[in-house]
């Protein structure tokens, strides 16, 4: 999904092509968006779908929530649903091979453990279930009651959780419909690559061997990594040309 200016057509047209070096099944690579223009002609583009936000609402996260509307510009089958801002590093195929109904990557992955939380166990249950809709897998269709929740009464939604990736996994948790990826898959730059504190001066970032996507969870955000900003006092970031490779290597 692509709106407004923060991301341009050619970060849709890398991740894409990323897609395409590491997905080897015949696969459609659509990209839902408000502006259509300089995209890969190979890339399939609808508008945006529709979802009944409450006027003035600036918190554009809940509008994922709309690919789970019943008629998705009338797609059907499994689809594979990518953030843009994340890097694609190894084979995709296992992430349609993985049992389960509903398949995401669990937001605790992306980050250090955080002792303090476990001071509210409840509270410190449900994060720890709560998935990332970064990478998600689902069946078109599937789950029209994620976005009809919300619709009915999207005040109440927002009062009730933080984001519309705490929505979804209550909601399919309670179904017994919630799966994750193995936790080697998807990692993030900042704590999965990067060594943490005065070794990251002595040996530059690393992508895990058994990672299929980098994620930029928190700061940095890939862009600044790109360009070669986000380095800290306590946070050298170095040499990254092998994530720009993989970002920028457009068959």
């Amino acid at each position: 999904m692509k709106w407004g200016t923060l991301y341009g057509a050619a970060d849709v047209n890398n991740l894409a092509a990323g897609v395409r070096r590491h997905l080897d099944q015949p696969h459609r690579f659509i990209c839902f968006t408000d502006d259509a223009a300089g995209l890969d002609p190979r890339i399939e583009a609808h508008p945006l779908p529709a979802l009944d936000m409450p006027p003035g609402n600036q918190d554009t996260r809940w509008r994922k929530l709309a690919l789970f509307n019943p008629d998705l510009f009338g797609l059907s089958g499994t689809a594979l649903f990518l953030d843009l801002d994340l890097v694609v590093v190894g084979p995709l195929g296992p992430f349609f091979d993985h049992p389960g109904r509903f398949v995401i990557l669990r937001d605790d992955d992306l980050f250090r453990p955080k002792p303090l939380r476990r001071l509210n166990r409840s509270r410190d249950r449900f994060l720890h279930m709560v998935g990332n809709t970064s990478v998600f897998r689902y069946e078109i269709g599937a789950h029209p009651e994620i976005v009809e929740t919300y619709v009915a009464d999207p005040q109440a939604a927002a009062r009730r959780y933080e984001h519309e990736q705490q929505m979804v996994s209550d909601i399919l948790h309670r179904q017994g419909a919630l799966g994750y990826w193995p936790r080697s898959w998807c990692v993030s730059f900042k704590n999965d690559c990067v060594r943490r504190g005065p070794a990251s001066y002595l040996r530059d970032p690393e992508c895990p061997a058994d990672a299929r996507i980098v994620l930029f969870a928190g700061s940095p955000k890939m862009a600044d990594v790109l360009a070669g900003r986000g380095g800290r006092w306590y946070r050298h970031i170095g040499d990254t040309g092998w994530l720009r490779r993989a970002w920028e290597d457009n068959p």
